[in-house]
C-alpha cells in the first residue's frame, strides 16, 4: 500500500527515476482501487460519476509515475507520446515499463534500486 500512496504524495513530480516495483505496485493498487469504486459507483447509482473523479483524480499522479519509470530506463518522458501511435505505441511503452531500470546514474538521477538494497 504505501507504493501507491508515495507516488501519490509525488503527486506532479515528473523528476527522478521510479523502480519497476514502485510502477507496477502502484498500478496494481490503482486497479484493485477502481474496481471498488466502480463497485460501490454502481450501487449508488451513480454509474460513470464516482469513476470519472477518481480516475481524474489520478491522471497525474499516473503520468508522473510512468515518465520516472521512462527515466530509469534512460528515456526522455517525452516517450509517452508514443500512446498515440495506435497498436505499437502502447506495446512499445509496456516494453520500456517491463525493461529492467539502468544500473548507475544517469542524467535522470542516481538509481533508486540503489537506495533499497540491503547493506
Amino acid at each position: 500500500m504505501h507504493w501507491y500512496l508515495d507516488v501519490l504524495k509525488k503527486y506532479v513530480v515528473f523528476s527522478g527515476r521510479a523502480r519497476r516495483q514502485e510502477y507496477w505496485m502502484y498500478v496494481l493498487f490503482t486497479i484493485i482501487a477502481a474496481i471498488i469504486v466502480a463497485v460501490i459507483d454502481a450501487v449508488l447509482g451513480t454509474s460513470p460519476v464516482i469513476v470519472a473523479i477518481y480516475y481524474l483524480a489520478v491522471l497525474l499522479p499516473s503520468l508522473a509515475v510512468f515518465v520516472r519509470r521512462l527515466h530509469d530506463t534512460g528515456r526522455s518522458g517525452w516517450w509517452l507520446l508514443l500512446v498515440f501511435v495506435p497498436f505499437v505505441g502502447g506495446i512499445t511503452l509496456l516494453v520500456f515499463a517491463c525493461l529492467e531500470g539502468e544500473r548507475s546514474a544517469n542524467a535522470y538521477g542516481p538509481d533508486p534500486k540503489s537506495a533499497y538494497s540491503p547493506a
